[in-house]
């Protein structure tokens, strides 16, 4: 994989930052406001639900809400997810941009993510991370899953040789199906129960 790797595709929570602290509380809010009883999002509760799509979020933290009680809060949500993150934004963690900055000497970059539109988005520009990736693409902007997410970043990019860096069974399964193989982010939220390459930290990838 070392000698034929031409392009890695990044996971983003979990993998890239955590900025569940922002995420938790954005959600909180909607729950208040909503007058949703019996339920508190913790910082804990958003890294056990890292790289579902919403919908599939939604169905598991509130299962009894239907139709367009369940549409009001998801939209709430959103909107205030990305207001906090602009606030407060996530955490990178360490050496992320310094080894970003050698990777993308020799190979391409890209982000996939079952996020919101506009998430990864804040992502890049509160980091300023711009320069670094070729693209980027997530379950917001189209409502497919992440591995065909991956499968279009690779098509449309012209990549060869891809890898799929993430942190959940979510990603490791994504990456079976975009037939790409995986690494797994053993710092980030998640396990996966698979005999995978693992980095123990971010800056391992120099070594790619």
């Amino acid at each position: 994989m070392k000698e034929n790797l031409d392009s890695i595709i990044f996971d983003l929570d979990g993998t890239l930052w955590d900025s569940t602290a922002a995420i938790a509380a954005a959600w909180q809010q909607a729950v208040k406001e909503a007058d949703i009883k019996g339920i508190s999002i913790t910082r804990e509760t958003v890294r056990g639900l890292a790289g579902m799509p919403f919908n599939a979020i939604y169905d598991k933290l509130f299962p009894d809400l239907k139709g367009e009680q369940r549409d009001k809060l998801q939209r709430r949500c959103a909107e205030l997810e990305m207001e906090m993150l602009k606030e407060r934004g996530g955490e990178l963690y360490p050496e992320v941009k310094e080894t970003l900055r050698l990777l993308k000497n020799k190979h391409k970059l890209a982000i996939v993510s079952n996020c919101q539109s506009g998430y990864i988005e804040s992502f890049l520009q509160q980091h300023n991370l711009h320069e670094y990736f070729q693209d980027h693409e997530c379950y917001g902007n189209n409502g497919i899953s992440k591995g065909d997410n991956i499968r279009e970043v690779i098509k449309r990019n012209s990549l060869k040789q891809a890898v799929y860096i993430g942190d959940t069974t979510g990603d490791y399964e994504a990456s079976l199906k975009a037939q790409v193989p995986f690494i797994l982010a053993a710092y980030g939220f998640g396990t996966v129960d698979a005999d995978v390459t693992s980095i123990a930290k971010f800056s391992d990838l120099k070594n790619l």
